[in-house]
């Protein structure tokens, strides 16, 4: 049986006449008559008593009338459900995440794109850079997201946000009392780094900074995430050079200072996802990033 036999026969099953069904169906009565007598041959028994006043429902057509809305139904959400996950309203995106990335902007994207598209399940992996190139190529995220990405041919890099630099300072330091801070005031100063990671990041960057500008580098720690190390700063160990979004931490005894430097003006958020990936999920998330970049770039004007 196939789905346009069912829906024939359950037409006639609940008109009651084959005339009726026609109607209903929009169709000529010979060829649907013709329909069911190919369902009957098929299926090796009746499942009508043709009366004069129309037709009446055998045992069999009773057994097979208690099922046919059943599989009908299920039919039609597989194609809702099959239109739906094309459309990319279904499914999953699993999204590779990073410790400062969580402050600011990334948590906003997946709150507007859970608004829009709610029965999407996000998939949220905490990986370091190394981990989340991995973790694409192996199919395990989606996107990722981080700072500083290295080039890669089968994967695309989109930037998403840029924000200042600020230095993280722990209250009582002398150079709290300054509205903004250069690399210069920062020499020889006990400076925590992050992340202290195998490929260029952020440490990376701030160490060029200081050599191009004949600035005493004094290491005090280095450290993996951005917690860590502004944890370290509360805690007295030093000072940090960090981002706008390691703000959002507000983490008592800590006090922010805008940093004014040539090298260290702006760092890029990006996005980053297989060059090859059509996935309609996917899709749609990309397009919710450039919307929301765009709607930024518009009010910064």
């Amino acid at each position: 049986m196939d789905i346009k036999q069912m829906r024939y026969f359950l037409a006639v099953a609940q008109e009651g006449h084959f005339g009726r069904a026609a109607e209903r169906l929009n169709m000529a009565q010979p060829p649907l008559t013709r329909h069911i007598h190919a369902l009957e041959a098929q299926l090796g028994t009746p499942l009508f008593v043709r009366t004069p006043k129309g037709a009446t429902l055998t045992a069999a057509g009773q057994t097979l009338l208690a099922e046919v809305p059943n599989i009908l139904a299920l039919a039609r959400r597989a194609e809702e459900q099959t239109r739906l996950a094309g459309e990319g309203y279904i499914g999953r995106l699993d999204v590779g995440i990073f410790s400062s990335g969580i402050l600011n902007v990334i948590p906003r994207l997946l709150a507007g794109f859970h608004t829009e598209r709610p029965a999407v399940k996000i998939g949220l992996h905490n990986l370091s850079k190394t981990e989340q190139i991995a973790a694409l190529r192996e199919r395990r995220i989606a996107i990722g997201f981080n700072r500083l990405i290295p080039d890669e041919p089968d994967l695309v890099v989109d930037w998403i946000h840029r924000e200042p630099f600020l230095v993280a300072l722990y209250e009582g330091h002398p150079l709290c009392e300054r509205a903004s801070l250069t690399l210069a005031d920062l020499d020889n100063e006990r400076m925590i780094l992050y992340p202290n990671a195998p490929v260029p990041g952020l440490a990376e960057e701030v160490a060029a900074a200081f050599r191009a500008e004949g600035v005493t580098l004094r290491v005090e720690q280095e450290v993996e995430d951005v917690v860590t190390s502004i944890a370290l700063v509360a805690s007295r160990f030093g000072v940090c050079v960090t981002t706008e979004s390691a703000a959002n931490l507000r983490l008592p005894g800590v006090v922010y200072r805008p940093l004014k430097s040539q090298r260290l003006r702006l760092i890029e958020l990006n996005c980053m996802y297989r060059r090859d990936d059509d996935s309609p999920i996917l899709a749609a998330f990309l397009a919710l990033i450039r919307r929301a970049r765009n709607q930024r770039h518009a009010l910064s004007m």
